[in-house]
């Protein structure tokens, strides 16, 4: 059985070298640590009051419906390879606490450096640094792996320990919010095109398809066709392709 830890703290997992034989299911975890905003990222919500939507505006991607942040335009020509769940949620407060419900290591330091975790006072990052600095690189490392075509059997995963506040705090950024955030899928068993769930008008709280960190898992482990864990948490069929 392979323990929740060592499964999404895994990246990409060396295929077999044997003639003929079936690739090693793989995983690749994006981790955007501290936390990326709901609605700066890929849940927009152009029509609420500015100190909830912040500086940046939706497009369009090549999915019809489907709008995600302008820091992201490479990804928006890549929209029909991945799947957004917008109604990800769970209880934890800290950067540890999150990190154990998704499997991933702990120990998150605060540095002088750019990240998600746009608090807007230093040491942490402003909310610009989304345009200039983790929106770029993001979009350039997430597209490009789409771009090149990723393995048959290897799942893609890009997720933060939670997302931010809905209304910008008076230093001009976002803090913790693990009541409702986006995550993405991508790859082998993974029905691409398409949002799942949806949060409510300020991005405050899942509206419908309510996801936990388990439902994440188990919808990991299931496009990978890797046996279910024994917590007994259901895939969420809707971003799985028939396997």
């Amino acid at each position: 059985m392979i323990r929740r830890r060592d499964f999404l703290s895994s990246v990409a997992l060396p295929f077999l070298n044997v003639r003929n034989a079936r690739p090693r299911p793989s995983c690749i975890v994006l981790r955007l640590t501290g936390g990326p905003s709901q609605l700066d990222t890929w849940d927009m919500k152009p029509d609420a009051p500015v100190e909830i939507r912040g500086p940046f505006r939706p497009i369009r991607t090549n999915v019809p419906g489907i709008e995600i942040s302008e820091i992201f335009p490479r990804m928006a020509r890549h929209a029909d390879k991945y799947a957004i769940v917008r109604s990800v949620h769970h209880t934890a407060t800290t950067h540890a606490e999150a990190e154990q419900l998704f499997g991933m290591p702990s120990g998150h330091s605060v540095f002088v450096g750019i990240d998600w975790d746009i608090h807007g006072w230093k040491p942490f990052s402003p909310i610009s640094s989304y345009r200039n600095v983790a929106g770029p690189k993001f979009d350039s490392a997430f597209s490009s792996m789409l771009e090149g075509g990723l393995p048959e059997s290897t799942v893609v995963v890009a997720l933060g320990e939670f997302g931010r506040t809905p209304r910008i705090n008076p230093d001009g950024g976002r803090d913790h919010w693990p009541h409702c955030f986006s995550i993405l899928l991508a790859g082998a068993g993974i029905r691409g095109g398409q949002v799942y769930g949806s949060s409510d008008r300020i991005g405050a709280e899942p509206r419908d398809n309510p996801v936990t960190p388990s439902m994440v898992i188990a919808t990991i482990r299931k496009a990978m066709r890797l046996p279910s864990a024994d917590d007994g948490s259901a895939p969420i069929k809707d971003l799985l392709l028939d396997l």
